[in-house]
């Protein structure tokens, strides 16, 4: 556009400010000569009006990003870096811009991208139109600084939001209509073009279903490329399943995070990868592309946020607003209790922290060790003590006490948990393993020379490292350790965070013990910070182990709801502290574990070692065989005591062979003469 014309158009929302005079009326009337003069005599001058109104709506709907728009709305602005994460190769910028005084911060793979995020967040907040470009166009470059877009009552007439659609440029007008001349000298006095104009194309309403409809059939992967263009898409798997049918899984990343998608093809799998974008990004939904069986289960955004902030906050209280030296953490962890997702009721049961395990020389045949101080790990031992609580609660002698408790008696014996309680596992990373392994650095380098390499061992179980972080694929065919190998040298072998939290899924949370007196309990979500890779964390958590086959009552593969959160706190730099704390519901502080010897700094067991268990599970079974003399005489050895969960020990089998059988490798046990201590 020459910056002649742009000057004309913008002076026409003066058009009623300064008349055209006739020498100049005589003077248009000369430059449009070479117009069709029938038509503009025949309909009272209308055309002219119409060119100047045209010229006006090409102008103003030239796409403008976010940045020109808002500095032409509000200029002078100051925009701010506020942090930078992720790694070297894919770094996560953060920039912050001020407006009306609300903050707006915005993120992005670069700062260019990152400063138009937080000016797009800031439009939307004080204009009230699906995007920038549209809300520019119809306040037609003429806003005065007073004027409030966000107020009921505006200045302006109700249609231009009811049935106002942009319309293409054309140079048919053999379908005008007559417009009436009242609505386009208020066109004219706002500086706006009204719905009512589009009469010159025909009816606006059949032209607005029209639209609607294009829009609604539109490709996700257009759409996208609309709104975010240059994007990238990676193939991370292509498997061929049953019958020789392929499957695809595509990857692309937007702002920042990761959204995948699968398909028979990979043009499916990526309009499954932008869906998932747009849903999650725009809140846009493309009713043609609703899959109708997602492997992905996702948790409602702001309810993992929610989850996020409470586990967060909790944190930031028991460690004096991050002042205590325990506040220190390369990962946190922390349960939340809800009744549904009424977030309302919802409550943090447990939190934790932590990076490493117990040093092989340290390890106990007592019991009085907790062998993995991982932040996830740690923090379902912690929900495993309150389920003893719980119970205990349940079985005591007052009726406001068993009200309380969770739990509710079956009448064949045992018990349950509440209808509607839910449980959501926050972490602030992905867990170690095969998850964090193929997070988003798969999509952020180059995989034609690395892709093969990645994928050898693509959901393969892996171990720990001794005393140390990072984790390597099982390589061992021995599925034992040997007590007096490890006491000589040999490193102590632990399985990944990711394994475990899969092993959950099917075994459940509660453990060998507590089986014997519960069903097994299940997460219903698991919110995770950063290193969040949505479809390739749902498949190593459960879709791994899809041909585990028929699981006992009660026993099931678990669908986790999954999500990351909108906002992650920064890693904290530096080395990995070498303690682990913890803290459950109903406590008054934090427990803190040297995370080498698996003890409390003090020397003495943690609430959460082996033998702390066993003691409370000899109480509830000596209260319990009262009421149920089907549990029998109480084992006094500890691995005894976790054979008495029959069904249990048997589910456990059958998952160790499906990965087996799945060639994903053999899970590694400790030494078995850790379990094989008497209660004393």
């Amino acid at each position: 556009t020459s910056s002649a014309e742009v000057k004309e158009n913008r002076n026409i929302g003066n058009l009623e400010d300064h008349p055209i005079a006739s020498t100049d009326r005589a003077r248009v009337g000369t430059t449009s000569s070479k117009r069709k003069r029938p038509l503009e005599e025949g309909n009272n001058g209308h055309f002219c009006k119409l060119q100047l109104i045209w010229k006006k709506v090409s102008w103003s709907v030239t796409p403008k990003n976010a940045l020109v728009q808002l500095h032409e709305l509000k200029p002078g602005l100051q925009y701010k870096m506020v942090s930078q994460t992720g790694p070297v190769h894919a770094p996560v910028f953060a920039v912050a811009v001020e407006v009306n005084g609300l903050t707006f911060e915005g993120t992005g793979p670069t700062k260019k991208k990152a400063k138009m995020r937080a000016a797009e967040l800031a439009l939307k907040s004080f204009v009230q139109f699906p995007n920038a470009c549209q809300a520019h166009f119809a306040m037609g470059n003429c806003i005065s600084p007073s004027t409030d877009f966000t107020s009921d009552q505006a200045d302006f007439p109700d249609t231009l939001f009811k049935e106002f659609e942009p319309s293409t440029h054309s140079e048919d007008f053999s379908v005008y209509n007559p417009v009436n001349n009242e609505l386009l000298s208020t066109a004219y006095r706002h500086g706006r073009l009204l719905c009512h104009t589009l009469d010159l194309m025909g009816h606006a309403k059949p032209g607005k279903h029209r639209m609607a409809k294009a829009e609604s059939e539109k490709n996700p992967v257009v759409l996208l490329n609309e709104l975010r263009s240059g994007l990238r898409y990676v193939c991370l798997s292509e498997t061929v399943e049953k019958q020789h049918i392929k499957s695809f899984v595509m990857a692309v990343r937007v702002d920042g995070r990761t959204f995948e998608g699968s398909g028979r093809s990979k043009k499916l799998a990526k309009g499954q990868a932008a869906q998932a974008a747009l849903q999650a990004l725009f809140n846009i939904r493309l009713p043609s592309h609703i899959p109708s069986r997602s492997k992905c289960h996702h948790l409602p955004q702001d309810f993992a946020d929610s989850v996020y902030q409470m586990v967060a906050q909790k944190f930031q209280e028991l460690t004096d607003n991050f002042t205590s030296m325990h506040a220190r953490h390369k990962t946190l962890a922390g349960i939340v209790m809800t009744k549904g997702l009424d977030i309302r009721q919802a409550q943090v049961i447990v939190l934790s922290s932590g990076t490493k395990c117990i040093n092989g020389e340290y390890i106990n045949d007592q019991g009085l060790v907790v062998n993995d101080c991982h932040a996830e790990i740690v923090a379902r031992r912690a929900f495993v003590h309150f389920l003893y609580s719980q119970l205990e609660l349940h079985l005591s002698k007052r009726r406001e006490d068993w009200e309380r408790s969770i739990f509710v008696r079956l009448k064949e014996g045992g018990y349950r948990l509440r209808e509607n309680i839910l449980f959501h596992l926050y972490v602030s990373t992905s867990p170690c393993g095969d998850a964090r392994l193929n997070s988003p650095y798969e999509i952020t380098t180059d995989l034609n020379s690395s892709k093969h390499i990645v994928r050898k061992y693509r959901g393969h179980l892996r171990t720990k490292i001794e005393s140390g972080e990072g984790t390597i694929p099982v390589r061992c065919h021995n599925a034992a350790q040997t007590w007096d190998g490890v006491l000589l040298g040999e490193q102590l072998i632990t399985m990944s965070c990711t394994d475990k939290i899969a092993r959950w899924n099917i075994l459940g949370l509660q453990g060998a013990l507590l089986s014997s007196f519960i069903e097994p309990m299940y997460l219903h979500s698991i919110i995770v910070g950063s290193l969040y890779h949505t479809g390739h964390l749902s498949r190593v958590m459960s879709h791994r182990i899809e041909d585990i086959g028929q699981l006992p009552a009660s026993y099931r593969r678990n669908q986790l709801l999954l999500s990351g959160v909108s906002h992650a706190d920064a890693r904290q730099p530096g080395k990995s502290p070498g303690f682990s704390v913890n803290w459950i519901a109903g406590s008054a502080e934090l427990e803190v574990i040297n995370a080498t010897t698996g003890k409390r700094s003090c020397g003495g067991p943690s609430r959460l070692c082996k033998h702390m268990f066993f003691t409370r599970w000899a109480k509830l079974h000596g209260k319990l065989s009262t009421r149920v003399p089907s549990h029998g005489e109480m084992p006094s050895v500890y691995s005894e005591a976790k054979l008495v969960a029959q069904t249990y020990q048997s589910v456990k089998q059958q998952l160790f062979k499906a990965f087996q059988k799945a060639g994903l490798g053999t899970w590694v046990k400790k030494p078995p003469e850790q379990d094989q201590f008497l209660l004393t």
